[in-house]
């Protein structure tokens, strides 16, 4: 039998971190015990224990202020973030009316520390100029420094809590993201719907792409270039003159971004992928990963050979191993039109399926357009 596949281990958004750390901030400033680990409520309704990094009260002589630290675990998820030190720090103000203009709807004011970015464009779940720590993030933080017995005075409403998260890194690490371009500046987002992240979760990658595509649609584009990954996406850059907003990285799910394409507004699609991709489109299949849908080189073959009216092509090319090895032999016995027909095709079940006009761009490494319908 063949070996059991390891199931992935799931982790922690950062948004879950922030809202331990603040926990244990709060309970330092409180009682002058650091925390070795604190408790939080999910969005789920169960709670999760969280080991404390480092903490510290700033004034020992008038605590009003105290940081703790949650080093995130992303579990087997590839997350750029997994390692890095979540830092939350807590600080009480009182009769200081400048900073209740600034609270959210929990009466907390959320501040956006080193490494944390602010919003600058609009299209976000939050308005431009504000830290970026997300709605559910908020909304965890919120209910984790609920579950401290403060004394009467904190709980008075002349007093505000006053909490900033910081990334030492996070700036760093904002480069390797789409932040720039969803006009997150000055480092990451704090983000998490559910406090669980799932490794190589579909609910992360959708919810870059309708983020994506909000923006675009409040920035004013009216176009929107979706592509399989860094590489097609500059090779459509090369030669679309639209702003940097109008470009969205979808991945594998390309059912799910023409669907949000056409429900965001737009009047028009460009489709950029390499030869693989264009042909799983081609052949109807909305899920392009190789464990969903996964590219059968003959149904590939008959799709080619129904394409070109000879059935003979067709089946010349099912000993082909892989996609790319019909690509080449379509290259070498210079089949540019069947390369140029799959594309046509592609475009066929984009625009079927956005009911938008779709343009299709094929690519080939090292990132270059060889063909655009």
């Amino acid at each position: 039998m063949p070996p059991r596949k390891k199931r992935l281990r799931s982790g922690f958004t950062t948004g879950a971190c922030a809202a331990a750390a603040a926990k244990a901030a709060g309970l330092l400033l409180l009682s002058g015990t650091p925390a070795q680990s604190v408790t939080i409520p999910f969005p789920d309704g169960q709670d999760r224990q969280f080991a404390i990094h480092r903490s510290e009260i700033f004034d020992q002589q008038n605590p009003k202020s105290a940081m703790a630290s949650v080093i995130k675990d992303a579990g087997d998820d590839p997350d750029v973030t997994n390692g890095a030190e979540i830092i939350a720090t807590l600080c009480i103000e009182q009769n200081k009316d400048e900073f209740k203009t600034s609270q959210d709807n929990s009466g907390i004011t959320f501040r956006a520390g080193e490494g944390v970015g602010k919003v600058t464009k609009p299209g976000l779940a939050l308005a431009v100029g504000q830290p970026a720590i997300n709605p559910v993030p908020r909304q965890m933080i919120a209910a984790a420094i609920g579950q401290i017995p403060w004394p009467e005075d904190i709980s008075q409403p002349d007093s505000t809590i006053i909490i900033e998260i910081s990334v030492p890194n996070g700036r760093a690490l904002a480069e390797k993201t789409l932040n720039h371009r969803l006009g997150i500046v000055g480092g990451l987002s704090i983000l998490g719907t559910t406090g669980i992240v799932r490794p190589i979760s579909a609910e992360a990658w959708t919810a870059t792409i309708q983020a994506s595509m909000s923006v675009a649609r409040k920035t004013g584009c009216e176009e929107i270039v979706i592509s399989t990954g860094r590489t097609s996406e500059k090779a459509a850059q090369s030669c679309l003159d639209l702003p940097i907003e109008a470009f969205a990285m979808m991945g594998d799910y390309l059912g799910f971004s023409l669907n949000a394409a056409k429900t965001n507004g737009f009047r028009k699609i460009h489709l950029a992928g390499m030869w693989a991709k264009i042909v799983k489109a081609a052949l109807k299949i909305p899920q392009t990963h190789v464990r969903n849908g996964a590219l059968e080189v003959q149904k590939a073959a008959e799709l080619i050979g129904r394409l070109a009216d000879d059935p003979q092509i067709g089946r010349g090319l099912k000993d082909a191993n892989t996609a790319r090895e019909i690509y080449e032999r379509l290259k070498s016995a210079k089949r540019h039109d069947l390369i140029r027909l799959v594309c046509l095709a592609a475009q066929d079940f984009a625009q079927e399926t956005a009911d938008l006009p779709v343009s299709v761009y094929l690519v080939a490494s090292p990132g270059k357009v060889i063909e655009h319908v």
